[in-house]
């Protein structure tokens, strides 16, 4: 049978652990060959889902297109593909809300192939100080001390939501239709402005890997406070690279929870592919301890499995990442996933940059971004 095309994105902890496993197969001793194009960051995060499931079997993707996907009848659920019991046993095993981002509309879609969520990354080099736990402590922290937000693409508005998670208000969970009360999008805002105000110049524009990079590269960023975890700059390969470090994200409290928004990627099948017993077997590989805990984390791969978060070899080989990021991904907010969340996202992190560059009070910008919620939201949407 002809290979099977996936398509998953343009970074180490995205292809490589596929491509070594797909290297792996033959048609002869697997019977599976699979195939698998790389896509950019920025299509990953807001690409139609519909035009990649028309031209690909295997999709990685992230949650929040999960809504559009179900409203546009691309992808196949995988209650229709593997037993409860398997899905159940996924669900117990994988760490924090990973699985259960990928259910709506009563079906589960993808399975929770790789975790992340939004952390603190610093250059322990160049922080005299331990790691700050909460908002204010960030706030505080000295001018001379080089900073950033990730504000570029849809981060700037994933930043506000986790900041309001923090506070105590979550997106939507309020009276139906209603995305942030005024109140906590002025909360929220407190935090946001001083930081955006000394955020670096040169990092404003750059997307979180492009962060993390330069951090990595260069001793003009000590500390990004909210940003997506990559294990793969916690133990550089490359000697000249500066190791990233990885905590747990601010709280409003020492011992409160962290205000982190929810990443990761799941990996799901198309409505286009015949998906046989062998592909379905290598699906569960990827998901089984033997590869969470050994195949994935070598191969670069940020795995999804609880057990691998805590392993102790893991940890060791990636400078305590896992360990020190635990708590915040098991705490992590699962962004609304209705149809239309894509399009909000990106036009609500554009009103954000906006209001801040231009200085705009906290209740034109609560307003605005309310408009935007609305427009997108269907009425009565599952979030």
């Amino acid at each position: 049978m002809p290979a099977y095309e996936g398509l998953t994105w343009d970074h180490p902890r995205g292809y490589k652990a596929l491509e070594a496993a797909a290297a792996g197969l033959s048609e002869a001793k697997d019977g599976l060959t699979i195939r698998w194009d790389r896509q950019p960051l920025e299509g990953f995060e807001s690409h139609p889902i519909d035009d990649l499931c028309r031209r690909y079997d295997i999709v990685v993707l992230d949650h929040p297109h999960i809504g559009e996907a179900v409203a546009k009848r691309c992808l196949r659920p995988l209650e229709t593909l593997f037993a409860p019991q398997e899905i159940a046993a996924w669900g117990r095993d994988t760490i924090g809300p990973c699985l259960t981002s990928y259910r709506y509309a009563g079906s589960h879609w993808a399975l929770p192939l790789d975790a992340a969520t939004q952390v603190m990354a610093l250059r322990p080099d160049l922080l005299d100080r331990d790691p700050p736990r909460t908002w204010s402590e960030v706030v505080a922290l000295p001018d001379k001390l080089p900073v950033c937000l990730s504000l570029a693409g849809p981060h700037a508005i994933l930043s506000l939501m986790s900041i309001s998670v923090s506070l105590g208000t979550a997106p939507g969970a309020g009276e139906p239709g209603r995305f942030l009360p005024p109140p906590a999008v002025s909360a929220a805002l407190e935090i946001l402005r001083p930081l955006a105000a000394r955020s670096l110049p040169a990092a404003r524009g750059l997307n979180p890997i492009g962060i993390l990079c330069r951090m990595a590269s260069g001793d003009d960023l000590a500390l990004c406070p909210l940003v997506y975890g990559y294990v793969n700059y916690a133990a550089p390969r490359d000697p000249k690279a500066r190791r990233v470090a990885f905590h747990d994200a601010p709280a409003a409290t020492a011992t409160g929870r962290p205000g982190s928004t929810l990443g990761g990627t799941g990996i799901a099948i198309s409505r286009r592919c015949q998906a046989t017993p062998a592909l379905l077997d290598h699906l569960r590989w990827l998901m089984a301890p033997e590869a969470q805990t050994g195949f994935i984390p070598t191969h670069d791969g940020q795995p999804s499995r609880r057990e691998s978060w805590q392993d102790v070899a893991v940890n060791a080989a990636w400078g305590d990442f896992y360990k020190n990021c635990f708590r915040t991904l098991e705490l992590a907010w699962v962004r609304p996933r209705f149809d239309g969340y894509i399009a909000f996202q990106t036009q609500a992190s554009a009103i954000l940059r906006d209001g801040l560059a231009e200085g705009q009070g906290a209740a034109p910008i609560a307003d605005r971004l309310q408009d935007c919620y609305a427009a997108h939201r269907p009425p009565d949407a599952e979030l």
